[in-house]
């Protein structure tokens, strides 16, 4: 169970997002990586922690835990996911707009970037 902790690490790590949002998500793994492993070699404190909280075992407080963080994982890919539908809607007009424009100012809509061997990306 260690290897797999380390390995999902490695994963975790690699993330091209910016400077203060991939701090904040290599301080969360630490954490995790601390705790986990935690319970993992010290099962008993992890019973203790539940019965703290007023969770009867270990395992209970654990799927808890977990269901927490998942529902913020699919909150935070929903997020993610509306912003790039965003991005591709403001792309997707800029695009036609230009088109229009290209068409009304003489040429013809087979001369249009992709027609010059462009993505239709690039800006004229």
């Amino acid at each position: 169970m260690l290897a797999g902790i380390v390995v999902v690490t490695a994963m975790l790590t690699r993330s091209t997002a910016g400077a203060s949002h991939q701090a904040i998500r290599r301080l969360m793994l630490v954490g995790f990586v601390v705790l986990a492993a935690a319970a993992i070699l010290f099962p008993r404190l992890l019973t203790q922690a539940a019965q703290l909280l007023g969770v009867g075992r270990g395992a209970d407080l654990l799927l808890y835990g977990l269901t927490v963080v998942f529902l913020g994982y699919v909150a935070a890919s929903y997020r993610r996911m509306r912003q790039m539908e965003q991005q591709l809607t403001t792309l997707a007009r800029e695009l036609a707009l230009r088109e229009a424009r290209d068409v009304q100012g003489g040429r013809s809509a087979d001369d249009g970037p992709a027609a010059r061997g462009g993505s239709g990306l690039d800006r004229d």
